[in-house]
């Protein structure tokens, strides 16, 4: 072991200790749910996952996972194209195609697999992406595996600024321009009807990640795509099963069976990794059965929001406005984000402080995710307690 490199790394890490910003992990023994037992707290309200609808522990969901565990096994132990695919892939990518209205789709382990999958196979030399500022890691990351395309960057929701990047690459093709359907550090919507808009006058292709979107956003739960009724006007979706839909893992890339066609032929996650699980492509499944049969779930999941917002207004807390199940609230600091997530840890709330460099220095934030699975009751207790460190910690007037 190399003495010199271990001590940097410890180095490194006894840094963020004293600047108050190491991460801890917390470990649950129970399954996710509204509430769990966490072995360094107790029992603890969630107000920190993406189980937006609840479905994690669902029973439904979960006996299809183990259903799929006994007609499949554990897994191929190779790629789809060397080793076969099982037939559950195909069904659960008919059923996301159908459940998004596009005419394919094709799933990866994450959301992260399909957005690193995706640019690189499509955008060569000549051709031209265009990302919104604060568009997820994954994005940023698979756009930056397309080193051979010219790659530019708008100011967040900024038209004016889109409209003038897609005037200068009017040489390159294709042109896409990607952006997260809901952001998930701000909670707030792209502004979709205009992008589509300004790619149409322009003749780009539209690229949305709708992952915190999709179970959360549109009447049924389809996500930002349906809320602006655009549905079947999007080129390309990609999102993930490892939110709303299931809680496990996996994503998936939906559009034209030409473009599905090409990323089984070209793109690298696809060519070079293992399938998702059948267990969990089983669970997925049935989350989307569920929530189709369930629309109520997404009502439920609106109702919720709106009240623990509203409660927060009340009491003084000045979260960002947002129309998705994302609250975050604003505190300064990172060390000071962490510090307040660790109070409110104490009084039985699991949420999460985020800071630089998720989020830009001097605006790290309490990221507040509401559930449809939350009761009244747990909302209640929850408000209580972002009443009492918000005036421990001076967020709250005395």
């Amino acid at each position: 072991m190399n003495q010199a490199f271990e001590g940097k790394l410890q180095t490194d890490l006894d840094a963020l200790k004293k600047a108050g910003t190491y991460k801890h992990l917390r470990h649950l023994t129970t399954p996710m749910a509204a509430e769990v037992h966490m072995e360094e707290a107790g029992d603890v309200i969630v107000l920190s996952s993406n189980n937006y609808l609840g479905l994690a522990d669902l029973p439904e969901v979960v006996e299809a996972g183990k259903r799929g565990l006994d007609q499949f096994g554990a897994g191929t132990a190779s790629v789809r194209f060397i080793c076969g695919t099982f037939s559950i892939h195909r069904v659960l990518e008919e059923r996301i195609a159908e459940f998004l209205g596009t005419p394919a789709a094709l799933s990866y382990v994450s959301c992260w697999n399909a957005n690193t999958g995706l640019f690189a196979t499509i955008c060569e030399a000549g051709s031209a992406i265009i990302s919104d500022e604060l568009n997820h890691a994954s994005i940023i990351d698979g756009v930056r595996l397309a080193s051979k395309a010219r790659r530019e960057r708008f100011k967040h929701s900024n038209m004016r600024e889109l409209e003038e990047k897609l005037q200068s690459v009017a040489d390159c093709f294709p042109v896409v321009v990607v952006t997260d359907g809901v952001f998930s550090m701000e909670g707030d919507l792209a502004r979709l009807p205009e992008i589509v808009e300004l790619a149409r006058k322009y003749g780009a292709i539209v690229v949305v990640d709708d992952s915190h979107g999709t179970g959360v956003m549109g009447k049924t739960g389809r996500g930002t795509i349906e809320h602006y009724g655009l549905t079947g006007q999007i080129d390309i979706i990609t999102g993930t099963l490892g939110k709303a839909l299931g809680g496990a893992a996996g994503g998936f890339v939906a559009g034209s069976n030409a473009l599905v066609d090409t990323l089984i032929q070209r793109s690298r996650p696809q060519l070079f990794s293992n399938a998702l699980p059948a267990t969990v492509a089983c669970s997925s499944l049935a989350a989307i059965e569920y929530l189709e049969s369930h629309p109520e779930l997404v009502e439920r999941l609106r109702d919720n929001t709106r009240y623990f917002r509203d409660a927060l207004n009340r009491m003084g807390y000045k979260p960002l406005d947002s129309e998705s199940a994302i609250v975050p609230i604003i505190v300064g600091e990172t060390a000071f984000a962490i510090a307040v997530s660790d109070k409110l840890l104490k009084a039985g709330v699991f949420v999460t402080g985020f800071g630089y460099p998720v989020v830009p220095e001097g605006t790290a934030r309490i990221r507040v995710q509401i559930s449809a699975a939350l009761t009244k009751d747990e909302m209640d207790r929850a408000l209580a307690a972002f009443e009492k460190v918000g005036r421990e910690t001076g967020l709250l007037k005395v």
